[in-house]
């Protein structure tokens, strides 16, 4: 298996140490250099405990032939873009298994017209991971309620909807909300 680790790891200007300390459990600078060389055979629990420590999912750290990945010709930051001190490539991001997505039709808050919303499904407890985020929620005669998820009360969920001065509304025991986790736009 061909991975992209240290790609993933320089993308994010981490250093084998600090991918190291953030693995759980800790390990160290040494271990991640050689599973990033292929010279220590990647498992998937490796693979797993290192995407969680780059905060990606774990099929951006493996290079498949059938994804396409694109040179990165310049980074962007505030000075302006600047020629990458090193080789990087960028891979297409890949949907989570079980997740749904949100077709933009019309501008609202943050979203623009053509956006794609990818969401991750959670169940009630996993609800809290997407406490702060937008989410989409059931909501009775086959409904859904778009907001952001600013609190939990016991089974219910305060919601902000995302039109300007609108109130906090309450759902009381959806069976499971979508949390909004990678935005798609053409420019």
């Amino acid at each position: 298996m061909i991975t992209a680790i240290r790609q993933v790891r320089r993308a994010k200007n981490l250093t084998l140490d600090e991918v190291a300390r953030r693995c759980v459990p800790p390990t160290t600078a040494q271990t991640i250099g050689r599973l990033e060389t292929g010279t220590r055979t990647v498992s998937v629990a490796w693979l797993n405990r290192i995407a969680a420590a780059l905060d990606v999912a774990p099929a951006d750290l493996v290079t498949l032939p059938d994804r396409a990945a694109l040179p990165v010709a310049a980074t962007l930051d505030a000075e302006g873009a600047h020629a990458p001190r090193q080789p990087l490539t960028l891979t297409a991001p890949q949907p989570s298994a079980g997740g749904v997505a949100i077709a933009v039709t019309g501008s609202t808050a943050d979203y623009r017209a053509g956006d794609h919303i990818w969401c991750d499904l959670r169940a009630p407890d996993a609800f809290t991971q997407a406490l702060n985020r937008d989410v989409l929620v059931p909501v009775p005669a086959g409904r859904f309620l778009f907001a952001r998820l600013i609190g939990i009360d016991g089974d219910a969920l305060l919601l902000l909807p995302l039109t300007p001065g609108a109130r906090p509304t309450s759902i009381a025991s959806p069976a499971w909300l979508a949390q909004a986790t990678r935005l798609i736009r053409t420019l």
